[in-house]
């Protein structure tokens, strides 16, 4: 069959910046795949997305005019329901047949083949390929149906016929579909595929643009409609004239990635133009001013080489005229409202105190069940108390007191209302402009920390404290009314506080028992409002430990055996992995993890205690001799750098074991008739499993 390249696309209004290289990735995949499925396009096809704010269209090279046909073998039934005892077909049968478009003159043809213990009939039959014009009509109708559109609008249908309305995510005027260079009939959304499309709305050489073939898209709507369609080759633009721009002025951009994306939606035709404010606007904190230009105007603010912000910014415009003055005084004067309001809320909140806000947080509710942000507060107080207790002195105990009870006062305030992200930034500003001490207003702002992964921690102790207390209260608090999270729902971020515990107690290597914690931190609400959660929130720590663990390289294997033991010492949890990994690289690794997997199914079906002491008067066999004197000099040694927290050397003293243990177990009989030999034995085993298994259970180790 024919192949030749093949080019669709959907000409639309402007399409939600933020959803639109989503849209354009999937429209590109999903129509791509659905032609491989169909066999009109090989696996190896290369294919090319483009999005614009008025298009998503996609290339796909090699496309055939025609998919080949298909030998395919369908199971009708069972021979005995389809044939009677002279082999004639039966009614049951031709039936069948005639649902598939055949006859009883194929019956002779059919095929017998076993069907597990029967034997079954099978007709062979040839399915002709689906014709391009098939396949991409099915391929386009399954591919709008994928879209990711949260929100579709209903229109007039565009074939004006009658009072008939469509939904899509906006509403379509275009559809293009060229084979090579012919076009090729489908339809969707009222539309009739042909080869015109629309340029940039402004400045299009030409109004209506038409397409040549599939090949010359890209280049003639460069060209003809002022329109970079490429999503990448757009953001890249950008990228490259944001960076030269700033190099002027020896300034760098801000780098955010998603204002990126969201740029290279808004534009067809990227230019890059330099803007400034008054300087005295800079005299409010560079976050605001920051988050109030991306956020409202999608604005690039400018820094210096220490990260300052300066009082120039870069615009994306859509446009590229001959002055751009014009423009560029036009953003100039919508910014400075913009700026001024950051100013006045941030003068306006100044003129109050932290602390005199924390009456207004007893009238707002945080949770029905859980009271209001002020018994929160209180609560998040007595569980940083209890923490700095055991990480400092009565000087820590006060600053994290004073710290968790100024944390949530800034969402009262006029900044964190117009501006939800600033909260705790703007609570370590106003707290310093209250004279407040350095740790406790860094503290106000990093509570929140880590806010994502990879997100730094608190800077100090006092952070940490508060930042821990924060967390763990939200946990136990959701957990003790119900609210645990399932499957993909997590609505109030509880695997996110998870993690960021453990990357606090592990990263700054923290000595505080995680049972502890959980259990201060319950302590914390008053009797009555929560179930006892207890196990199910340390479980779901060491559930998300365990994944985090995974995700940095560690096996499954190193994993549970270090967590099987559920260390308390989060921190210890690095230096337990670093040695069942070295322990495991050693020649006799294997052979012990086996031995020790045995001994622990021996001891898990004793009934009754066993003696505290194993008694050398009843070791009667040379091996269980030998494995009593090597254990009696190598357990002290191994428990001694455990308790020195040297677990690699504890683990690695264990090889020297393996002699003696392979012995035992071929030499001894454990369960012998005597009672008191059959205990002692135990006993002696129990012994080894005590030593082999302080770092980890190493039967995990077992394959």
């Amino acid at each position: 069959m024919a192949s030749k390249n093949l080019l669709v696309e959907l000409f639309v209004e402007e399409l939600p910046p933020k959803s639109l290289k989503k849209l354009g990735e999937s429209f590109a995949a999903t129509l791509a795949s659905s032609l491989k499925a169909q066999d009109l396009a090989g696996d190896s096809a290369e294919v090319v997305a483009y999005a614009t704010p008025r298009r998503l269209a996609v290339w796909v090279s090699g496309v055939s005019t025609q998919a080949a046909d298909k030998r395919v073998s369908q199971k009708l039934m069972p021979v005995a329901v389809g044939l009677d005892a002279n082999g004639n077909a039966t009614p049951a049968l031709l039936k069948k047949l005639a649902a598939l478009g055949a006859d009883a003159s194929v019956v002779p043809n059919l095929t017998q083949a076993a069907d597990g213990k029967a034997q079954a009939l099978f007709f062979e039959n040839v399915l002709a390929g689906a014709t391009l014009a098939e396949g991409l009509q099915k391929a386009l109708d399954e591919t709008l149906a994928k879209l990711p559109i949260a929100k579709v609008m209903t229109y007039p249908n565009p074939s004006g016929e009658g009072w008939a309305t469509v939904n899509f995510v906006r509403p379509a005027h275009g559809l293009v579909a060229l084979h090579g260079a012919d076009i090729v009939p489908i339809s969707t959304l009222g539309l009739q595929a042909g080869r015109t499309t629309q340029g940039h709305r402004f400045e299009a050489a030409k109004a209506v643009i038409s397409l040549n073939d599939a090949d010359n898209y890209a280049q003639q709507l460069a060209d003809e409609g002022a329109v970079i369609a490429s999503f990448a080759e757009r953001r890249a633009d950008i990228v490259r004239q944001l960076t030269a721009a700033a190099a002027l002025q020896n300034l760098q951009p801000i780098e955010d990635e998603a204002l990126l994306d969201e740029v290279t939606a808004l534009v067809e035709r990227p230019n890059v133009l330099m803007g400034q404010f008054e300087a005295e606007f800079l005299a409010v904190p560079q976050e605001c001013l920051i988050l109030t230009m991306k956020a409202n105007q999608k604005y690039f603010p400018l820094l210096d080489a220490n990260g300052k912000l300066t009082n120039k910014f870069l615009i994306v415009s859509n446009i590229r005229p001959a002055d751009a003055s014009l423009v560029i005084q036009g953003n100039e004067r919508v910014v400075r409202p913009r700026l001024a309001d950051a100013k006045f809320f941030f003068d306006q909140d100044r003129k109050k105190p932290l602390d005199a806000r924390m009456l207004g947080l007893s009238k707002v509710v945080y949770h029905n069940k859980l009271g209001t942000q002020g018994e929160r507060v209180e609560r998040v107080q007595a569980i940083a108390r209890a923490i700095a207790a055991q990480l400092g002195d009565e000087t820590l105990v006060r600053q994290a007191d004073q710290a968790a009870l100024l944390a949530k006062a800034d969402l009262l305030t006029d900044m964190v209302g117009e501006f939800p992200e600033l909260q705790g930034i703007m609570g370590r500003y106003y707290a310093q402009h209250d004279g407040l001490s350095p740790d406790i207003a860094y503290a106000i702002e990093d509570h929140y920390k880590p806010r994502f992964a990879g997100d730094e921690l608190p800077r100090n102790t006092v952070g940490i404290c508060v930042a821990l207390a924060d967390k763990l209260e939200t946990l136990v608090g959701m957990f003790g009314i119900g609210q645990i999270p399932t499957g993909d729902k997590d609505p109030f971020a509880l695997r996110r506080h998870a993690l960021g515990v453990i990357r606090m107690l592990v990263e700054n290597a923290l000595p505080l028992n995680v049972l502890d914690l959980v259990r201060a931190a319950f302590a914390g609400f008053p009797a009555g409002v929560l179930n006892d959660a207890n196990a199910e929130v340390a479980n779901f720590v060491y559930d998300r430990l365990s994944g985090t663990l995974r995700e940095q390289g560690y096996s499954a294997q190193e994993v549970d055996a270090v967590l099987s033991l559920r260390p308390q010492q989060l921190s210890e949890v690095p230096k337990r992995l670093a040695a069942v990994r070295a322990f495991a690289a050693l020649p006799e690794a294997a052979a012990l993890a086996a031995a020790n997997k045995r001994v622990g199914n021996i001891l898990k079906k004793v009934e009754g205690d066993l003696p505290s002491a194993v008694s050398t008067d009843l070791l009667q066999e040379p091996a269980e001799q030998a494995l009593y004197q090597a254990l009696s000099q190598v357990a002290p040694q191994a428990d001694a750098a455990f308790a020195a927290g040297d677990y690699t050397a504890s683990l690695q003293t264990l090889a020297t074991l393996r002699d003696p243990v392979d012995a035992f177990f071929n030499g001894v009989m454990v369960n012998a008739e005597d009672l008191a030999l059959r205990a002692n034995r135990l006993a002696l085993l129990a012994k080894l499993h005590q030593a082999m298994n302080q770092v980890a259970d190493l039967a995990k180790l077992a394959s």
